[in-house]
């Protein structure tokens, strides 16, 4: 028990700051403005799911498939930063006019499913940072000779910490709007920009570590 604890624990702790659940609330709500509630709602869950799915594919294949493909972290890192600083970007610099309706890649009903993987799910709930994360977690092969039943445990309980940490996911942006509630328009608004800056840094940082681990490797060959 206490191995599946700990295996638990270190998952959801090292995936929770990066995915950041509850910042992202804001912007989740601030980019869906247009779609109903029940739509929303339905949102939620998808980005929920597809977060799950992400970073389940990342734990378990991701360091494989860059095996594959001949890509290396750092470029994961820095191909990955940009993305999710362009986004930051366009919604820190969005219109703040009475009769804007939130960002100009505001999502309605009517584009609510094409676009729940992206931008909702990937880059700004799932990014390169969370991914870059489980890949790393994924890639600490078990001794050799190791017991079957704890590398089943081990399994088991990084498996439960994502269904954990996509579970905090559905419930921030599920009850987004509370927030709203509690905040009122201009709370939300300062917050929304607070963290569109937050998430510009870091993809800037996601960026300048992929750049300082390309140097690094350079210096090595």
């Amino acid at each position: 028990m206490s191995g599946f604890l700990n295996v638990f624990l270190l998952v959801y702790a090292a995936l929770f700051p990066i995915v950041n659940p509850l910042g992202n609330a804001p912007i989740f709500l601030d980019l869906t403005r247009r779609c109903s509630p029940g739509v929303r709602h339905t949102l939620a869950w998808q980005v929920a799911l597809w977060g799950f799915l992400l970073l389940l594919a990342s734990l378990l294949f991701g360091s494989r498939v860059l095996v594959f493909f001949g890509i290396t972290l750092p470029i994961v890192r820095l191909a990955g930063g940009l993305v999710v600083a362009a986004v930051g970007w366009s919604i820190l610099n969005q219109g703040i006019g009475p009769d804007d309706q939130g960002p100009a890649n505001a999502i309605d009903n009517a584009k609510a499913e094409q676009q729940a993987f992206y931008p909702l799910t990937m880059p700004l709930t799932v990014g390169p940072g969370s991914i870059a994360t489980a890949i790393a977690l994924g890639s600490q092969k078990p001794l050799a000779g190791a017991n079957l039943r704890h590398v089943l445990i081990e399994e088991v309980a990084a498996v439960t910490a994502l269904a954990a940490i996509a579970a905090t996911i559905y419930l921030s942006c599920r009850f987004a709007d509370r927030i709203e509630t509690v905040l009122g328009p201009g709370g939300t608004n300062v917050l929304v920009r607070l963290f569109a800056f937050v998430l510009l840094c870091v993809g800037a940082q996601i960026m300048w570590v992929g750049a300082l681990e390309l140097i690094v490797q350079a210096r090595g060959l």
